[in-house]
């Protein structure tokens, strides 16, 4: 076994049946329910869903981003880097966010300050994590804007954040998250605010970082087809739950939970795409909507939207069903599988 192969098999990051509740108007509610997932060295993962499924808010678990004021309770356990994240204090997480662990936020205008030019604050990023004086910042942040393929690093420096494009914006943003040489970027949804092809050189990005840095990367997304360009790994959620989890091949080609059926089959096939009378070939829809997670709930929570839904389904809460045949669990969260076989 070569050295970068036995790297890439240690675990970097362990979520065990994490449970995070809030506090609302109408009392605690509990938005993410035995969470498991956990991503290698050297690895990418993707977490897919609709919007509310709980990605974000499990992200935003992980890095102990929940404000206090909002927070109840976390439940379960948050294993890397040696240590229990769950029992680290504020300090101590901080000092794991942005050195250990980079957060990509969605929108790279929430993330860059519009009164300082973008060098300025890869500077100031670089000097408050490392012990580089300014002199060798400058020229960190000069080399990392270069290496994110900017084709002008110098004059981007010196620009503030509406004189950049959105591709432009994204690649200093990620330029940010890689100052300290993280072990681990999550990224939110880092291309939904851009256009197509831009958005295909941002994920072309990732993966250089991932491949020439063995940084393992934690994406969060709705659309599969970034999970089939980027990915190795997928989780895929549903009314804060993981639902299905695998190989990417595994779980695109074999999907186990009818939610993931159902969202595959929400993708548009060439002969949608060239139908120029759409009402004839009209494209898959889930029927329904999510539960309303401040109501308790009894069952398999995507039941009520599930064609193929039993009795049982609406009464008995199932667990996650690991499939033996596969070299790399595939675990699906559905009590018909069982019955099947």
């Amino acid at each position: 076994m070569s050295a970068l192969t036995a790297r890439r098999n240690q675990t970097l990051l362990e979520v065990n049946e994490l449970t995070t509740e809030i506090k609302t108007v109408d009392g605690n509610v509990q938005v993410l329910k035995d969470v498991t997932l956990s991503i290698k060295k050297g690895e990418i993962v993707a977490i897919v869903g609709e919007s509310g499924s709980g990605k974000s808010m499990t992200i935003h678990s992980i890095l102990q981003l929940i404000p206090q004021e909002l927070l109840s309770s976390y439940k379960g356990t948050i294993h890397a880097f040696g240590k229990q994240l769950l029992h680290l204090s504020q300090r101590e997480m901080k000092a794991i966010r942005g050195k250990r662990v980079s957060l990509i936020a969605q929108n790279a205008m929430t993330s860059l300050d519009p009164s300082y030019t973008i060098g300025s604050q890869l500077v100031e990023v670089i000097r408050a994590k490392t012990s580089l004086l300014k002199k060798q910042a400058r020229e960190r942040a000069r080399d990392l804007l270069y290496e994110m393929g900017i084709e002008d690093p110098n004059q981007v420096y010196h620009a503030y954040a509406h004189q950049l494009s959105g591709g432009q914006r994204q690649r200093a943003v990620i330029a940010m998250s890689l100052a300290c040489e993280p072990d681990l970027i999550i990224a939110d949804e880092p291309t939904s605010a851009l256009d197509p092809t831009v958005q295909l050189q941002v994920l072309e990005l990732l993966q250089k970082i991932n491949r020439e840095f063995g940084t393992a990367v934690l994406m969060i997304t709705h659309d599969f087809g970034v999970v089939a360009k980027i990915a190795d790994k997928v989780a895929v959620m549903y009314a804060g739950q993981v639902v299905e989890q695998g190989v990417v091949s595994d779980v695109m080609f074999q999907p186990k939970h009818p939610y993931t059926q159902g969202l595959l089959a929400c993708i548009p096939t060439l002969d949608w795409i060239f139908d120029k009378d759409k009402t004839k070939s009209m494209l898959h829809q889930i029927a329904g909507e999510p539960p309303n997670l401040a109501i308790p709930q009894q069952g398999c929570r995507f039941a009520p939207r599930c064609s193929k839904a039993e009795k049982n389904c609406f009464e008995v809460e199932p667990s996650m069903d690991i499939d033996q045949n596969t070299a790399i669990p595939h675990e699906a969260r559905c009590i018909l599988i069982k019955e099947d076989k």
